[in-house]
C-alpha cells in the first residue's frame, strides 16, 4: 500500500524506492515508498489512514491456511479431528454469516477494535476444507522460493504430506 496522495500508481513504480516489509509496527509512517503487510495490519492502517492499496496477493499467494496434527496423533485419535473440522466449518459460516458480532467476539482476542477485525474477516473466506495434494501447488512455489533465496536448507516437496481424509 501507499499513502493515497502518493504518486506511485503500480508496483513497477516501486523499483530503486525503499518498501517496508515489516509486521504491525508503525512503517507506515517513516519514509518509505510502500508498505507491505496483510490483514489485519492492513484492514487497521486502512481504518486509520488515507493509503491505496497498489497490489495485493491474488494470483500470487492466495495464502491458503491450513490446521496441523502430528501424524501419530491424527491416526490414533481420527474421532477427534472429525469433531473440531465439524466445528471449524460451523464456526466459519458463522463468522461469515454474522460479521458485527463476529468482529466483536475477536477483537478482544486479537488486540485490535471491532471494525478493524470485521473489516479483515471481510476478505477472509473462513471456508474450511479438507486438503487434497491437488491444492498443495501454492504451498510448492512458496517452498520452491524460499529454498530458491537460500531459505530453505533443501529443497522441499510440499505434497510428500500425509493427508487426513474425511470419513
Amino acid at each position: 500500500m501507499v499513502r493515497a496522495d502518493s504518486p506511485i500508481a503500480s508496483v513497477a513504480d516501486l523499483k530503486g524506492k525503499k518498501v517496508a516489509v515489516t509486521k504491525a509496527a508503525g512503517s507506515q509512517s517513516l519514509s518509505v515508498a510502500a508498505w507491505v503487510t496483510w490483514d489485519p495490519y492492513l484492514a487497521g492502517v486502512q481504518n486509520q489512514s488515507q493509503v491505496r492499496v497498489l497490489a495485493d496477493g491474488r494470483n500470487v499467494a492466495d495464502y491458503q491456511r491450513y490446521y496441523l496434527a502430528s501424524t501419530a496423533y491424527a491416526e490414533a485419535h481420527p474421532e477427534v479431528l472429525v469433531v473440531v473440522f465439524e466445528a471449524l466449518r460451523k464456526t466459519g459460516r458463522w463468522i461469515k454469516q454474522s460479521p458485527k458480532e463476529a468482529a466483536e467476539l475477536l477483537a478482544p482476542a486479537w488486540g485490535l477494535d471491532a471494525k478493524t477485525v470485521e473489516l479483515a474477516n471481510s476478505r477472509r473466506s473462513y471456508d474450511v476444507r479438507v486438503v487434497v495434494k491437488d491444492a498443495l501447488g501454492e504451498q510448492q512455489r512458496i517452498a520452491d522460493a524460499f529454498y530458491g533465496e537460500g531459505l530453505l536448507p533443501r529443497k522441499l516437496d510440499a505434497t510428500a504430506v500425509p493427508l487426513w481424509p474425511l470419513r
